[in-house]
């Protein structure tokens, strides 16, 4: 074999995996289409690190996003990567929702979520007092980290451990073979091939695609794009709050709903919300028609914000396993040696909480490779 592991996409959860392996497996190569790591989901999203509340219980979501939360603060500590545990609220603004977050509460709870705290309407004014809540779920260790600082340090350390990363390479190609599997790349020197003992896709919006290179089908592997997209809020209205505020989700929706979140240098944006796009057309404009909605929206939580503080910030696709109607899926994290392709991993439907879990996903990864 011409090198041991491939690691296909370098977005969080490649860097990750490639740092786990490479402490442990010679010959790690990390493939990435673009010019640099991260250009797609990974830097494209609300730079939240979750705590794992909504996720059914005993699911991978559930079970790596807390696990993920605590090696991701750990690694920016060791790492001074900005981070902070800033703390998120999620609002109940009537009977209905003050309901709905008592579910909540007893689905954190059953998802090892230990920092939940429901709140009076008193008692979230002492925390935020320019915001309109009935009742609130209060997690105090939910918090935001720079995306970019965390992925260049995961690809300082990858390198550090001896991977070979190759940017502007693009898998066109996967065929196995009886001891392993051919890569066909393209890059901007031609096509070429070499051969893998292991390959480990984690390419994120192209996944599903990758998998069927090398001859997986399997529907329940089709991914379904759904973009989101972002206001920022100005004119000094971030000054008005100190965390991150949720709205109650509702049940099977795509997204969490339209919440207000505090960046790393205290820049507010609200969003994202769910717009599923059928043609898996690449498209990150945002329609500023939506800022009415969006206003609507966070007008129900934060009274403070005006039309005239929004403006078009940024926009994101989420890779789900879910089209419009269908329940929740979980992420598909598995080596598919009952299929016939051992040491093909497959890392598909990586959405949130993708990026607070990544560590812990590599570590899974780590663990399945046979």
């Amino acid at each position: 074999m011409d090198t041991n592991i491939i690691i296909i996409g370098a977005g969080v959860v490649g860097l990750s995996i490639a740092k786990e392996l490479s402490a442990y497996f010679p010959d790690v190569y990390l493939i990435e289409k673009n010019n640099t790591f991260g250009q797609e989901t990974s830097s494209r999203n609300s730079e939240v690190i979750h705590s794992g509340i909504y996720y059914p219980n005993g699911s991978l979501k559930a079970t790596l996003c807390v696990e993920g939360k605590k090696l991701l603060y750990e690694y920016c500590e060791k790492n001074d990567i900005p981070h902070k545990k800033i703390g998120k609220l999620v609002v109940a603004t009537n009977r209905e929702e003050d309901r709905q977050l008592l579910s909540i509460l007893q689905r954190a709870k059953g998802n090892n979520v230990d920092d939940a705290k429901l709140l009076t309407s008193e008692q979230i004014k002492q925390l935020e007092p320019n915001i309109i809540a009935t009742s609130a779920i209060y997690f105090p260790t939910t918090g935001i980290v720079d995306s970019f600082g965390l992925m260049k340090q995961l690809e300082t350390d990858a390198i550090k451990n001896g991977t070979q990363i190759l940017y502007n390479g693009e898998v066109t190609g996967i065929k196995k073979m009886d001891d392993g599997y051919e890569m066909i790349i393209h890059d901007t020197s031609g096509t070429y091939s070499f051969t893998t003992n292991i390959v480990i896709n984690a390419a994120g919006l192209y996944s599903d695609k990758i998998a069927e290179m090398v001859g997986i089908k399997d529907e329940s592997y089709s991914l379904h794009y759904w973009k989101g997209e972002y206001f920022s809020v100005g004119n000094g209205k971030s000054k008005q709050l100190q965390h991150l505020v949720y709205p109650v989700p509702q049940q099977n929706n795509t997204g969490l709903g339209v919440h207000a979140t505090l960046d790393i240098n205290n820049r507010m944006k609200l969003g994202p919300n769910a717009i599923y796009l059928p043609d898996r057309n690449i498209d990150y404009k945002v329609n500023r028609n939506h800022l009415e909605s969006f206003y609507l929206a966070a007008k129900k939580f934060l009274p403070f914000i005006e039309p005239e503080d929004l403006q078009a910030d940024q926009a994101g696709i989420r890779p789900k396993l879910q089209k419009p109607g269908d329940a929740v899926r979980d992420f598909i994290i598995r080596n598919e040696q009952d299929k016939g392709f051992r040491n093909f991993i497959n890392l598909i439907g990586i959405e949130s909480p993708g990026l607070t879990s990544c560590l812990a996903i590599a570590k899974k990864v780590k663990e399945i490779i046979c």
